[in-house]
């Protein structure tokens, strides 16, 4: 008989230290980061193909489940049916509440469903540079804990890294490359690092876990039951809406926030509960921060790793990732430099960590450029906001096939749209229009209004907007595809 495998995806995190790519409305696990020119695919994307690719004979793998963010919701579904797949489920988080209760309302979705699958969890934005070896190492602990164990991929540490917590391995537990973990220990100073790696029998923590469903529930419920108890309520108040399953909010809101190895993970040694390591030497990366971008990347014979259109000259160990126009660099050394249409970062490479203090402070001047891009994805497509002043801005839009905007009206904005490619359905207060290509119409200050695509090519429209107000939040919807209030 074959064994069940449910992956599953946590893709919830923000992505903060990869600014200004990297943003609230769209963190790094949806960005294409690898720059090979013939990768397009984003961080989410490649882990949802190298656990699908877990199948083979002997294992059952089902459609991949989702955890994240209810903000990020669309971005997930758009994701996945470019590669032609199609989710489980995606479990949308209204609040963020650690690894521990996301874990628990993956296991709980996979016990609704039937069965009791071994669960594969890994993270949406980690890159993995040996995708047969990351296979071999997930079969075997998934082999492993359909017998009951937890098992915890373990990286094999190629330098005395300090960002990183470690796992110490101990003699086998059975089954070829299944060994006992015997303590996990935090993040070490560089000391220790140094010690752990010449010792050996030290590997990272990468939060990559396999175990039965029923597994995870039962240890959470032995050493965290405020955890699990309050995870239940909110599953219990769920409410469904196609493939999203969305956990009471207000009841997850009081679930106690604690990763997956404080809650579990640290306290099974010496417990009644059988754990156990894989190691895993893959080429791993969790791209924590910009120099971790350097690291992965294709270099020229100095060191220097460019992305986008970008001129670097008597330069070394440096960084250019450009996203919308050239980029020249001349003279520098382990420097990082990252373009985007309204914002552009230059830091030292070793200390690109502290890149989360620029988003910090934009957050605490609440500047937009820490939440969304110049160009923002929404449901139906996206808008790009190419030019704004006192009293206008100028938005270029695109609705996909068959898409439409919600039935809105504005309180302090008038607006003037020009089909520039496709066929445009407006509903322009009680009338219905078909524009084509070069077509117009206006928008009165307070009329209803709507913008859809009936046609099967994308539609492109410049919007010009005029009025005393222009922020996104003056918009009264009255019907929406999405389910936006």
């Amino acid at each position: 008989m074959s064994i069940q495998v449910q992956p599953v995806i946590m893709a919830g995190g923000s992505g903060t230290r990869l600014w200004p790519l990297s943003r609230a409305g769209f963190p790094k696990q949806f960005l294409v980061l690898s720059g090979d020119p013939d990768d397009r695919m984003s961080l989410f994307q490649h882990a949802v193909q190298r656990l699908q690719g877990l199948a083979t004979d002997g294992l059952a793998v089902a459609d991949t489940l989702v955890v994240g963010n209810d903000e990020h919701r669309f971005l997930v579904l758009d994701q996945l049916r470019e590669l032609k797949a199609e989710p489980s489920a995606v479990l949308l988080e209204p609040v963020g509440r650690n690894t521990a209760p996301a874990v628990t309302l993956a296991a709980l979705q996979a016990a609704e469903a039937g069965g009791d699958p071994v669960l594969v969890i890994t993270s949406a934005d980690q890159t993995i540079a040996d995708t047969a070896a990351f296979t071999a190492a997930v079969r075997e602990a998934v082999r492993a804990a359909d017998q009951g164990a937890i098992v915890i991929l373990g990286i094999t540490p190629d330098k005395p890294e300090t960002g990183y917590g470690y796992i110490q391995a101990g003699a086998s537990a059975g089954g070829a490359g299944a060994v006992a973990v015997q303590r996990f220990v935090e993040k070490p100073d560089l000391a220790t690092a140094q010690r752990y790696l010449a010792e050996g029998g030290y590997f990272w923590n990468a939060g990559m876990f396999v175990l039965k469903a029923s597994v995870w529930l039962t240890a959470l419920a032995q050493f965290r039951p405020d955890i699990a108890t309050a995870t239940r309520t909110a599953w219990a108040a769920r409410s469904t809406d196609a493939k999203f399953v969305r956990p009471g909010k207000a009841e997850f809101a009081a679930v106690p926030s604690e990763s997956v190895d404080y809650a579990v993970m640290e306290q099974c040694p010496g417990s009644a509960f059988d754990i156990r390591m894989v190691a895993l030497d893959a080429g791993w990366n969790d791209l924590g921060a910009w120099d971790a971008v350097w690291q992965v990347a294709p270099k020229d014979d100095k060191g220097n790793a460019s992305i986008g259109d970008a001129i670097v000259k008597d330069s070394s160990n440096t960084l250019v990732h450009a996203t919308s126009r050239l980029v020249s660099a001349v003279g520098l050394k382990d420097v990082i430099v990252v373009e985007t249409p309204d914002a552009v970062l230059v830091a030292d490479r070793a200390r690109s960590q502290e890149v989360k203090q620029i988003v910090n402070q934009l957050g605490a001047e609440q500047r937009g450029e820490q939440v969304l891009h110049r160009k923002v994805h929404r449901p139906w497509g996206w808008y790009d906001s190419i030019d704004n002043g006192p009293r206008h801005q100028v938005k270029r839009i695109m609705v996909k096939p068959g898409a439409s905007l919600s039935l809105q009206m504005h309180h302090h904005r008038a607006e003037h749209w020009i089909v520039v490619s496709g066929t445009a359905e407006i509903t322009n207060g009680d009338k219905v229009l078909l524009l084509s290509e070069n077509q117009s119409t206006y928008i009165p200050l307070g009329q209803t209004h709507r913008l859809a695509n009936p046609g099967k090519v994308p539609l492109e429209i410049i919007e010009v907007q005029s009025g005393s107000y222009l922020g996104e939040d003056d918009i009264v919807r009255f019907e929406d595809t999405y389910g936006r209030s």
